[in-house]
């Protein structure tokens, strides 16, 4: 019998977990695979280490790793990959919001050896907010457009994947890690179940629209190198408009020489354009050179303080 290991990354879940536990485990059962759990405290402050040890004690296919502090969800990800050990592996989160009800169907779809991931799809945004779906699609619009890894509109990080995918995802060395588009990077035969959105359970998301555009923003850097062909093009422009100007100086000057030339107000914002241009470059350019700065590091993602 085959293993099925079941990766949760959580973050102050204390009160989500059992209740996904149990929803877990009522999918689980009638299956014909072992099960194994595969619990990752990313630093939590709440009692979620506490409740991952209630629940080791009473499964022992249940095991969990305690971060040193907050590492981010990326890496708690890694980390649960890392240490999973299942012929399949299911990544999924605590609150809920990850349907337990699919993992059935999922598990068919890749025993049928037609697929090497499946992977969930929301099919309505029903319950966002308006700007924070307007934002999601837009990123999606965007990223696809800028890269040539293609990203699902409404896919999660809920998917379900072969070994062999597992080993592919893990043998990718970034430190700055963007799941979703190393899901698509590494290829193989994917394939969708879509599902109507889910609320949280219980408690409040960490992801506000700040933290999501910033996670976006990673995602582009790490998956285009559009930003930096902006701005290029954005020096190159500005560069023929500069030339564009001297010469229509000069020309004004030799045909007309008794034209002045006034309006120190509008030298002044012109300076100021070209000098923000100029700062925005140098910034895309630096933020490429900070993630190469973090990567040579060679700092480990993640901290282990406990581990069961």
């Amino acid at each position: 019998m085959k293993q099925l290991s079941i990766v949760v990354p959580c973050y102050n879940e204390a009160v989500t977990l059992p209740k996904l536990y149990q929803e877990v485990q009522q999918q689980c059962l009638p299956l014909a695979v072992r099960v194994e759990y595969v619990l990752v405290d990313d630093g939590s402050t709440d009692t979620t280490l506490s409740v991952m040890k209630t629940l080791a004690a009473k499964n022992t296919a249940v095991h969990y790793l305690s971060f040193s502090r907050h590492f981010g969800k990326e890496a708690a990800l890694y980390a649960g990959l890392q240490t999973a050990t299942g012929a399949y592996v299911v990544v999924m989160d605590a609150d809920l919001q990850d349907p337990p009800e699919l993992l059935p169907q999922m598990l068919t779809k890749l025993q049928s050896g037609a697929w090497d991931c499946v992977a969930a799809r929301r099919t309505d945004r029903r319950g966002e907010g308006k700007v924070r779906s307007f934002l999601s699609n837009s990123f999606y619009q965007v990223i696809n457009h800028a890269s040539k890894t293609q990203f699902v509109s409404g896919v999660r990080d809920f998917r379900m994947m072969t070994r062999q995918m597992v080993d592919a995802v893990l043998a990718l060395p970034e430190y700055t890690r963007f799941s979703k588009g190393i899901f698509s990077w590494v290829g193989y035969r994917t394939t969708y179940v879509s599902y109507p959105n889910q609320h949280r359970v219980a408690g409040e998301s960490s992801w506000n629209i700040w933290n999501l555009f910033k996670y976006a923003a990673d995602g582009i850097f790490d998956f285009s190198q559009l930003p930096l062909d902006l701005s290029v093009w954005i020096g190159l422009a500005s560069f023929v408009m500069s030339l564009i100007g001297l010469l229509y100086i000069i020309l004004r000057y030799v045909l007309v020489p008794a034209s002045s030339v006034s309006g120190w107000a509008s030298t002044i914002c012109i300076i100021m354009l070209f000098g923000g241009v100029q700062l925005l470059c140098i910034g895309i350019i630096g933020k490429y050179i900070g993630k190469i700065y973090l990567q040579v590091k060679r700092r480990p993602l993640y901290l282990v303080k406990e581990r069961h």
